[in-house]
């Protein structure tokens, strides 16, 4: 059993930046996918970044488009933390920011698939 839990959700202006954490415990994340998603109210959950390994195991990073150069997804895997640094922010990113953690396939994240999630923290960017 992985258990998540995220930190640094809050309040922000738009242009501002935030940099959420993922702590995870009960296993160490050097064995497992992990990703950021989000859910803004009466959406659907979306992919936003995952780290992940390619065949050779080098680390292979993706990104959602809207975020694409404004975001950062990085893992420190002696720490068992996974971050989402966010610049930029815009309105639009408002949403529930839930960190997931997936060990069957790299591609299960990219496809809205993880086999733990965590609660989530709130990112909120005011116009």
């Amino acid at each position: 059993q992985v258990q998540l839990v995220e930190s640094g959700g809050g309040l922000v202006q738009a242009g501002g930046s935030l940099r959420l954490s993922c702590a995870a415990s009960g296993r160490t994340i050097s064995s497992y996918n992990m990703g950021w998603f989000r859910q803004a109210p009466g959406k659907e959950r979306e992919f936003v970044a995952s780290i992940t390994w390619n065949a050779v195991r080098i680390y292979y990073v993706d990104y959602v488009n809207s975020v694409k150069g404004r975001f950062t997804i990085s893992r420190d895997d002696a720490k068992n933390t996974v971050y989402l640094q966010m610049n930029s922010l815009k309105p639009e990113d408002t949403a529930v920011y839930s960190c997931a953690a997936d060990r069957s396939s790299p591609a299960n994240l990219r496809n809205g698939m993880a086999d733990y999630w965590g609660q989530g923290t709130q990112v909120t960017v005011s116009s």
